[in-house]
């Protein structure tokens, strides 16, 4: 049995749909799970619908809200032309779902909103790919991963319960008879039923999930790129294909913010000694890259840019010294507000911590932190990262930069730098 994941972009069109055909027929003597995230830009679409609903700003919220609709009205209609295939009245009965949710008043908690809203992402997409899936002839059945995938109410980085979700994906995602079982990345469910997710683009973590959990003899994330390169091609120009990494080499690249592997995928397949596979779905022979219990000489080194990053700086008003009790307190707003730190140093009097600068989370932050300590932040910096640097690849990423920030390791170094341009 192998696992499949196929994210937004691999799915944001009738033509990517049809594709997905194309790429599971080469596989038809094979039992497959298939992950699916929201289309296209489909998560940020709802983020903005949901933005709105906290705000009460129901006139953008109708714009936002029809413009999604649409979308996805075009989508079933380039797949299915009768317009009496039930994939019409299946995506119409769960946006009147989502319209529904809409209409009442939001609750004093964001985040747990935010959880029961996104999930029409992944319902959507994943109602769409099923129906067209047995429509072309794939023998397929659609699960809701909430009724197996059971976490904490940690809402929007929720925990899983490894036990009883383990005892309820075996239950559930048993094969009769079909070949295809797709279903929802990046959502869970307490058990009291109510959604939760996995954290943004948590469908790779999905796919590994199910993978530890049904003992699956592979996962393959099907990307629009040939595989884990060495550097973002938005950044860099004549990026290098990596074909294949160690978990380690892997885990670290997710944990500092490569964009083709979410950080929590490794874990699960490594403790079961399960191989990834990063490849094309533009290009399906490409051999791509393997994650595994590998091991190699050297590694080409490695970029990964994270863009509009804030530094924090914090000291305490009375001029004493950060010891354990600030850094707990500090640590702990920022849990409370979902933040996470991308980098942090620390001298006798101040703490500094680089962050992503998401706006919300950042006031509810500086205005917490302001209570009891001295606070200022610098935006519009950019965070790099190299792994098995040395002084050219340092040089390169510098050009017409100011160094902020530098923090070095045996393998990895990580600069905080503004552009001078």
């Amino acid at each position: 049995m192998l696992v499949f994941k196929f994210g937004g972009a691999s799915v944001k069109s009738a033509e990517a749909v049809r594709n997905i055909v194309k790429i599971l027929k080469r596989y038809e003597q094979e039992e497959i799970v298939v992950v699916v995230s929201a289309m296209g830009k489909t998560t940020n679409a709802l983020e903005r619908i949901i933005d709105r609903y906290a705000l009460g700003k129901t006139e953008e919220l109708k714009q936002e809200y029809k413009k999604l609709k649409e979308d996805h009205r075009d989508i079933v209609k380039g797949l299915f032309e009768d317009t009496s295939h039930p994939a019409h009245r299946a995506v119409e009965d769960l946006f009147d779902d989502l319209g529904d949710r809409l209409a009442k008043d939001p609750t004093l908690n964001y985040d747990y909103d935010y959880d029961q809203l996104i999930c029409y992402g992944e319902l959507l997409s994943t109602t769409i790919i099923g129906h067209f899936l047995n429509f072309s002839g794939l023998q397929t059945r659609w699960m809701d991963i909430r009724r197996s995938l059971k976490t904490s109410n940690q809402w929007r980085e929720a925990k899983v319960d490894w036990d009883l979700s383990t005892e309820l994906v075996n239950k559930h995602f048993a094969f009769n008879g079909e070949q295809i079982l797709i279903t929802q990345g990046f959502l869970g469910s307490t058990i009291n039923d109510q959604t939760t997710s996995l954290g943004r683009e948590g469908s790779d973590y999905t796919a590994a999930i199910l993978a530890y959990m049904l003992k699956a003899e592979n996962v393959t994330i099907w990307k629009d790129v040939p595989g884990v390169l060495n550097a973002d091609p938005k950044y860099f120009d004549d990026t290098i294909l990596l074909d294949k990494l160690s978990y380690l080499d892997a885990i670290e690249l997710a944990y500092f913010g490569t964009s083709v592997i979410h950080p929590k995928t490794i874990k699960p397949l490594q403790n079961k000694n399960i191989n990834l596979f990063v490849k094309s779905f533009l290009d399906p022979d490409a051999s791509g890259t393997v994650v595994g219990n590998l091991n190699y000489d050297k590694l080409t080194p490695s970029f990964i840019f994270k863009m509009d990053q804030v530094l924090i700086r914090t000291s305490p008003l009375d001029f004493s010294f950060i010891n354990e009790n600030n850094l707990e307190e500090i640590f702990g707003i920022l849990s409370k507000h979902g933040m996470k730190i991308n980098l942090m140093q620390n001298s006798a009097i101040s703490f500094k911590m680089i962050v992503n600068n998401d706006k919300r989370k950042l006031r509810l932050v500086t205005d917490e932190l302001e209570e009891k300590y001295k606070v200022a932040y610098q935006t519009g910096l950019e965070l790099v990262t190299i792994r098995y640097f040395d002084q050219s690849t340092i040089d390169r990423v510098m050009i017409n930069k100011e160094l902020i920030m530098e923090q070095r390791g045996v393998q990895n170094i990580e600069l905080l730098i503004r552009d001078l341009g």
